[in-house]
């Protein structure tokens, strides 16, 4: 499909990224690392081309956005090479030893970049994709409460596309998102979250699972991927909601499905970026159904059939409230029967 940020083929389906995974980030025999200090400043303004194999590493990556900064006057003398902003791979997961990147391999989010900074370094830095201006605070809904004001980052320059990979058994997901407008969540180790809706899912798997707050739609689609002949995903956020449908169709391989049917355009959907009743964003035809809504999760009472007796993931911020959190996990069973779970 056309990237919907950019026009271009930014999304592929899973099977093209998993293939070129093996050597995407290894150096060939000609590539050179230099290892960086990234607490000081560079010493002196420089920095490495690519190799004859169009990778290079990603300190020497680094020192090129530095340079770009500094000439920009973004960045002072003073400031260290980590100042530059946080780098993002794509597509991201867990890595052993430190990349070499090739073209359009990684998203820079940066507080630091102006706008005409950007557009340099999305010209003149080949390994970058995007780059995009932090704001304070987490984009999307950073809360479960209906007043929530939603965030968002800035793309400035390019496209903030990208993927992370997610193992489920013996397969691998590829979630894609836009970064600018989807928070940041780095799996932690042993992929707690997958294991705990496998757990929950069960063999055989139970008939109806519905992802509540389904962000990108990860933890729905390891339901679909463990066999659950019935998914729903749901967000208020109009990016995961339509991130959820994308990703759908990226894995489609996983699934028992004949094709994806994408209700909603991207941009169609800014207008109205939170939504409140439910509705479908995308439904796919096959043996599986899997259905996709933006609405309050407060709301699925509207959509899940009654007796249904489902198995729901509440994957709610502020998990640490756990007598606000058991309060929704009530309210939300009450509404649609079945258990109800935080992962």
């Amino acid at each position: 499909m056309d990237c919907p940020v950019c026009g271009g083929d930014c999304v592929t389906p899973a099977h093209e990224v998993l293939a070129a995974l093996p050597t995407r980030f290894l150096p060939c025999p000609s590539c050179r690392m230099q290892v960086l200090d990234k607490r000081v400043p560079l010493s002196v303004l420089d920095y490495p081309e690519p190799c004859s194999c169009k990778k290079r590493f990603i300190d020497g990556v680094f020192a090129h956005m530095y340079v770009i900064m500094r000439e920009e006057g973004n960045l002072t003398k003073d400031d260290p090479l980590i100042a530059v902003g946080s780098p993002l791979v794509h597509p991201g997961f867990a890595m052993v030893r430190p990349p070499f990147l090739p073209e359009k391999s990684l998203l820079l989010q940066s507080g630091k970049v102006t706008p005409k900074t950007a557009r340099r370094i999305v010209s003149e830095v080949p390994e970058v994709k995007g780059v995009v201006k932090t704001s304070p605070g987490i984009p999307g809904l950073a809360s479960h409460e209906p007043n929530t004001v939603a965030g968002s980052h800035t793309l400035l320059a390019g496209c903030d596309v990208r993927a992370d990979l997610i193992p489920i058994g013996k397969n691998t997901l590829v979630v894609y998102k836009q970064q600018s407008v989807i928070h940041i969540e780095f799996p932690r180790a042993g992929y707690p979250k997958i294991r705990s809706v496998a757990a929950r899912v069960g063999n055989p798997p139970v008939p109806l699972f519905v992802d509540a707050c389904a962000g990108p739609g990860t933890l729905g689609l390891a339901a679909a991927g463990l066999g659950v002949p019935h998914v729903v995903f749901n967000d208020a956020w109009y990016a995961a909601a339509y991130w959820s449908a994308v990703n759908i169709g990226v894995n489609r391989a996983l699934f028992g499905i004949d094709d994806v049917r994408i209700l909603a355009q991207y941009r169609d959907m800014i207008p109205r970026p939170v939504g409140r009743v439910p509705q479908k964003i995308a439904e796919t035809r096959g043996r599986q159904v899997l259905e996709v809504f933006q609405g309050d999760f407060r709301n699925l009472g509207t959509i899940i059939p009654q007796g249904a007796d489902p198995v729901t993931v509440l994957d709610v911020f502020g998990k640490q409230d756990r007598e606000a959190v058991a309060a929704l996990l009530r309210e939300v069973q009450h509404q649609i029967g079945g258990s109800v779970f935080v992962p």
